[in-house]
């Protein structure tokens, strides 16, 4: 019996967010440097002729995923609810810039839930989506297990 084997790989990148009718601070648009932890398990391929032998998931193809579903689109951009209407989004979008609105509150929690359901669908056959873990702060972080969902 072949055995599972869990690998993972970390991402970093910068985004700002505002959390809309928070009662703190963080109702005001600030940012943080962002750390995801992205790890898989499956059963490393067994082919001897194969280029990937050895490898639950090419470290390659799995930055290529995170990065044009996670990275490219958060990375330097300001994440805010569409909770906050069309004006007010165009507003900050016109604004700041490279502006992300989601459909939900752009917290740590949500954020990582978020993420799960771009990368899982985009991992090939046999390879699940373990965990996320995503720092917001050197101290805080959120984490998703498949186990859990």
């Amino acid at each position: 019996m072949a055995a599972v084997i869990r690998v993972t790989k970390e991402f970093s990148f910068e985004m700002a967010h505002a959390l809309w009718k928070y009662d703190g601070p963080c109702r005001n648009v600030h940012g943080h440097s962002y750390r995801l932890y992205v790890t898989i398990s499956g059963v490393p391929v067994s082919e001897a002729g194969n280029p990937k032998n050895g490898m639950v998931m090419d470290f390659t193809d799995l930055k290529a995923i995170v990065k044009n579903e996670i990275v490219s689109v958060f990375d330097h951009a300001v994440v805010l609810s569409s909770s906050y209407g069309r004006e007010k989004t165009d507003m900050l979008g016109n604004l700041f810039g490279n502006t992300v609105i989601v459909d939900y509150q752009p917290t740590c929690e949500n954020l990582v839930a978020d993420f799960a359901k771009r990368i899982s669908p985009l991992l090939p056959a046999g390879v699940m989506l373990h965990n996320l873990k995503l720092y917001e702060t050197a101290t805080s972080y959120a984490e998703w297990f498949a186990g859990d969902n």
